[in-house]
């Protein structure tokens, strides 16, 4: 690929992936990564321009990124690999990535990078913080690097870009031989923590005057201060100690008025406490917005901000496969209101939920969280995780529920406590997703409704798991006897989903095995998480022996159909250790096998769905089953 001038675009490649990005698309990327682009671009510039004209140098190149006309093509194929699948950001990365090399390449005469008209500050030295040690060090070695080298290094630690499509990259952005780039590269150690601190942040400074034996009056460095924040993006505090306006929300570089609409607190979508009574539906549209804060438009004008564009103390964390952008249009509100020590806003588009949290004293700390809900209903949209503090957690319920509970799944025979629910918000209750070491029990959260009773659990995430007891396709509410009966002794199990986007979990008891020397009767369980984004789900094959507080994972599949409602079989295999001191291995398949056999250390076949042979220490065994309509299924590993 054929480099051009800065001013032109490549052809389309034959890929398929350069879609055309209009002036829209790149401005609302440019909106939401501008500290991002600035930030990569001062890591490209060359350190010789000093610190100072770094910072001026990268915000107008990032400033400058955007296309000229109506639409450009798309540069090069990787742009589909743009942060979060956005060619717009991708389009203007190459564009940042492009302009800042040519400032980097030696020439003769005048620099080819004038001094930008904008942005520009009379009379001040902006530069970023002060890092420590590792970060000088860091920049040292990056100096010494020639440009394409030292783009090849950030595009890889700052973007997270493969090397394919940073050799794409580079190519498009003119380096001759961006091969030699990533081998220079690979020179100076990875520390892609460095490249997000402070040290690197041009969108975070200082200000020094450049000469202050000649500065008169007071008002002109007042003016000059506050023209270096407004380039720089920093978040100014109102006087008395409050938030600004759009709180801890990334500056507005560009305007957009779908954009500006989503940010209006007055467009929020609300709907009527008793809406849910008489639709047919079951989900988080019905739900009415609660909470004392519903009316304080401040607080939701910061929280609306923040979501279109969080600023860089912002806490952003969302489920796998959760979109973080902005909302396409005004969101319905569901709950705003102090939670513990913070001021909590929840948020609904259709697709997400977007939880904003901000702490109830101080501008500092805030926080975004998404979870993906497309599809929510029933179960799915029975709560949503409020806050969690000291070890507890809070729920806001739907408004169908009636009533509230903590269980321990530990515990079947024991009786469920009671909480209160003052609004649809439950008493806190202690959260098994934020508890560290040895697991001795597992609270969960039991709900009640006019369709009956339903357990739901914690697992570090907006949107807690649905339990379910029983065989794929025909599966049950865990919250019966034989539901908390199979899922006591595999309750821990749990642990391994945690922030994993988990929709629901459940467990089938899928065959008992007497023990060789009678020593009573193994529990077969296979628990299945499923995923709101569809992959990624995990079927784990456990066993638990008589008398065994709990069971053990033996066996592990991910993104496969087994223990599903579209493969309803599972064959697994343990090595068991008698009270004699004899070791066997055990076999059993879930019901509808009607052989299992074993090859490599262990060598043995049966009939019918179980299988129990003599076996050495530490034996590895290949187990195959077959069905009672020929089919074969392999064992969980």
């Amino acid at each position: 690929m054929q480099s051009q001038d800065v001013s032109q675009r490549h052809a389309p490649s034959p890929a398929g992936s350069n879609r055309p990005v209009d002036v829209e698309q790149a401005e609302a990327a440019l909106v939401e990564h501008y500290p991002r682009l600035v930030r990569l671009a001062y890591l490209v510039l060359p350190p010789g321009l000093g610190r100072s004209r770094r910072v001026l140098t990268a915000h107008a190149l990032a400033q400058r990124a955007l296309p000229r006309g109506r639409k450009q093509p798309s540069v090069i194929p990787a742009q589909a690999s743009g942060r979060d699948g956005d060619p717009g950001y991708a389009y203007l990365r190459e564009r940042v990535v492009r302009t800042a090399l040519e400032a980097a390449r030696p020439r003769r005469g005048l620099p080819r990078l004038t001094p930008p008209l904008l942005p520009q500050v009379w009379g001040l030295k902006l530069f970023p913080r002060s890092g420590g040690a590792d970060e000088l060090a860091l920049d040292q070695r990056l100096s010494a690097l020639p440009g394409p080298a030292r783009a090849a290094y950030v595009l890889r630690g700052l973007e997270k870009l493969p090397d394919p499509d940073i050799r794409d990259l580079l190519d498009a952005a003119g380096v001759t031989d961006p091969g030699d780039a990533l081998a220079s590269a690979n020179s100076v150690p990875m520390q892609p923590g460095l490249l997000s601190s402070a040290e690197f942040d041009p969108c975070s400074l200082q200000a020094r005057p450049t000469d202050l034996m000649r500065r008169r009056q007071h008002t002109k460095a007042a003016l000059a201060a506050a023209a270096a924040l407004a380039v720089c993006g920093a978040l100014v505090a109102l006087p008395d100690g409050g938030w600004g306006p759009d709180g801890a929300a990334a500056p507005a570089y560009a305007g957009n008025p779908a954009a500006e609409a989503a940010l209006d607190p007055g467009r929020l979508i609300r709907v009527s406490p008793t809406a849910w009574r008489t639709s047919a539906r079951t989900d988080f549209s019905v739900w009415p917005a609660r909470g004392p804060l519903t009316g304080d438009k401040a607080l939701l004008r910061r929280a609306l901000a923040v979501w279109a564009r969080p600023g860089e103390t912002v806490r952003v964390s969302a489920t796998p496969g959760t979109q973080t952008g902005g909302p396409a249009g005004p969101p319905q509100l569901l709950y705003a209101g102090e939670v513990d020590d913070a001021r909590v806003v929840i948020l609904y588009d259709g697709l997400r939920i977007a939880r904003y949290a901000e702490p109830e004293n101080g501008t500092q700390g805030a926080a975004l969280d998404f979870a993906r809900v497309d599809g929510a209903s029933g179960a799915g949209a029975s709560a949503l995780v409020l806050g969690r503090s000291d070890g507890n957690v809070r729920y806001l319920t739907a408004p169908w529920v009636t009533k509230a509970a903590q269980r321990d799944l530990t515990k079947p025979d024991a009786a469920a406590t009671p909480l209160t629910l003052a609004d649809g918000v439950t008493a806190p209750l202690a959260s098994p997703a934020v508890r560290t070491g040895r697991c001795t029990s597992w609270t969960v959260l039991q709900l009640t409704d006019a369709s009956g009773t339903r357990l739901t659990t914690d697992l570090g995430e907006l949107v807690p798991a649905h339990l379910t007891a029983g065989r794929p396709g025909s599966v049950g509410e865990a919250s019966g006897a034989r539901g908390l009966r199979t899922w006591a002794p595999f309750a821990c199990s749990l642990a391994a989903e945690r922030s994993s986007g988990i929709r629901s979990v459940n467990a089938w008891g899928y065959a008992e095995q007497p023990l060789p020397e009678g020593t009573g009767l193994g529990a077969w369980v296979c628990t299945r998480a499923e995923t709101w984004r569809g992959d990624g789900t995990a079927a784990l094959a456990q066993f638990a022996t008589p008398g065994g507080a709990a069971g053990a994972v033996v066996a592990k599949g991910t993104d496969v159909p087994a223990c599903g409602p579209r493969d309803p079989h599972v064959l697994a295999g343990v090595l068991w250790k008698s009270a004699a001191g004899s070791w066997y291995l055990l076999a059993a398949g879930s019901e509808g096998t009607s052989s299992v056999s074993a090859t490599g250390g262990v060598t043995a076949s049966g009939q019918g769905p179980l299988l129990a042979a003599k076996a050495e220490q530490g034996a590895r065994a290949d187990l195959k089953g077959t069905l009672t309509d020929g089919r074969q299924i392999s064992g969980l590993r």
